[in-house]
């Protein structure tokens, strides 16, 4: 794949971020979401009058991804789903709508828009990312592992085949002269785009999915009566407000192990959800990976014991865990034998969880 100059500026960049950037909270606690089935049909044209969109709640209003400061403006989500596809509904409060890139898969979020991020599996790796603007203009992207292990992981020129996307103004875009409500923005992603074979029977009924919304928000300056980001005294772009549903605690999406769980509920009525225990193992072993590569970053060479990774006793749930570490020529694995399950949980130095 040949990439052009600014797509491995904005890679290197967001490695910079993944690789830099360790989490200030280590107690992050993922949001949860129950997506009820839908029966009604949708029609995708960014109106949320829809007699299913009534039925669906709305999710917490989203906040800062890296701290407790609360968002200028206001954000939220509904989901649905059915045997086809899964449905979501943003709702952006904004008094300045404005976009102007409207060429599919272009850096999206040089403009204020809403972001998508999508881990069927749960595992970090092979993962979707989709950002769209209020130009209803698309970005969508297939990362095989996360930016922060420091190679070209990302597949731009995959598509997100069959999206359904519109967007509705409450306001004028592009125009400085009035304050705008907002924009809601509504979509429907076909599983079958996340097939991973023809024969992949992958509609979550009863299932989970890690998600996570993100929402980018420039300040803006008029330049000839038109929006543009706003710069500093030195010709520097502002940095950008990140918003999120679920929180992160660093400035990087690209932790996935932090997403929300989605909840595909095929039950009618209410439904409930609770995250897994053997979830929260995981949550463990990744903040143990996190230390590892902290301590690597400073010494050059991965920690042989655990005591140079952590100090406190780990445990889920009131189970203490007893996590064995084992370098060998190529890195090392991390493992904790689950009390809830019984099986080996591992990750490796890359990030990637096993069980056995």
């Amino acid at each position: 794949m040949v990439l052009k100059n600014q797509w491995l500026t904005i890679v290197l960049v967001f490695s910079s971020i993944a690789v830099f950037s360790q989490s200030k909270k280590n107690t992050i606690v993922p949001k949860t979401y129950t997506a009820t089935k839908t029966t009604n049909p949708i029609e995708i044209d960014g109106d949320e009058s829809d007699d299913a969109w009534k039925k669906a709640e709305w999710t917490d209003l989203f906040e800062d991804i890296e701290n407790d400061v609360k968002p200028k403006y206001a954000t939220k989500v509904k989901m649905l789903w059915d045997e086809t596809n899964f449905y979501i509904l943003a709702k952006i409060d904004e008094p300045h709508i404005w976009a102007n890139l409207k060429q599919r898969d272009t850096i999206i979020f040089y403009n204020n828009d809403f972001e998508v991020f999508i881990d069927p599996d749960s595992d970090t790796f092979n993962y979707y990312e989709l950002e769209i603007n209020a130009l209803n203009t698309a970005w969508d992207l297939f990362l095989s592992k996360p930016y922060r292990e420091n190679d070209l992981v990302v597949l731009n020129d995959w598509n997100l085949t069959g999206l359904k996307s519109a967007v509705k103004v409450h306001g004028t875009l592009n125009n400085p002269n009035d304050i705008d409500q907002g924009w809601v923005l509504e979509m429907a992603i076909p599983w079958a785009a996340y097939k991973t074979s023809y024969f992949d029977q992958n509609v979550p009924a009863d299932k989970f999915w890690r998600v996570n919304f993100s929402r980018v928000n420039w300040q803006h300056s008029l330049v000839d009566g038109k929006y543009e980001r706003k710069k500093d005294a030195d010709g520097k772009f502002l940095p950008e407000y990140n918003w999120v549903w679920s929180p992160m605690g660093v400035i990087n999406m690209h932790e996935p192990e932090k997403w929300g769980y989605v909840y595909f509920s095929s039950k009618e009525g209410k439904d409930t959800f609770t995250i897994p225990q053997e979830e929260k193992v995981k949550w463990e072993l990744y903040n143990l990976y996190r230390a590892q590569k902290e301590y690597f970053q400073k010494n050059k060479t991965w920690a042989k014991s655990l005591a140079n990774l952590t100090k406190e006793t780990i445990s889920v749930d009131n189970k203490i865990l007893k996590p064995v570490l084992e370098n060998h020529s190529a890195g090392y694995n991390i493992s904790i034998k689950s009390p809830f399950s019984n099986q080996t949980l591992i990750i490796r130095q890359d990030g990637k969880i096993i069980t056995k």
